[in-house]
């Protein structure tokens, strides 16, 4: 591995790390971290109150590339729904209310700049 790929890993686990905190501390039911399947990855899946949250977090140290939110386009969208659909037959969540959120995590040094948008998409 290289070492530039290992310091983005730890700083996206870093990040996921925070942002479920983060949401912890707001009311979030956390219930799946890093959820998998043959399809892909969902990063945080919570309950508040009635609904059952996917979030997506994307983690930056610059804006140098571009904004984390940005990051989200349609194909990654798409494929969040996709994941949601199967985790909610896979639990057998059918009647769930579902909301899609994007955590974007923004590091400098210790201090995380968190910008939370519920229901992106």
């Amino acid at each position: 591995m290289n070492s530039r790929y290992d310091g983005r890993q730890a700083l996206g686990q870093a990040g996921e790390k925070a942002a479920a905190a983060f949401l912890a501390t707001r009311g979030y039911q956390l219930l799946e971290r890093n959820w998998r399947c043959r399809s892909g990855e969902v990063d945080i899946i919570a309950q508040n109150g009635p609904l059952l949250v996917f979030v997506e977090v994307r983690t930056r140290q610059s804006a140098r590339y571009g904004t984390a939110t940005e990051s989200v386009d349609v194909r990654k969208q798409r494929k969040l729904r996709q994941l949601a659909s199967i985790y909610m037959q896979h639990t057998s969540r059918q009647t769930e209310q579902v909301q899609f959120d994007v955590l974007a995590m923004m590091r400098n040094g210790e201090e995380w700049r968190i910008q939370h948008i519920e229901q992106a998409f």
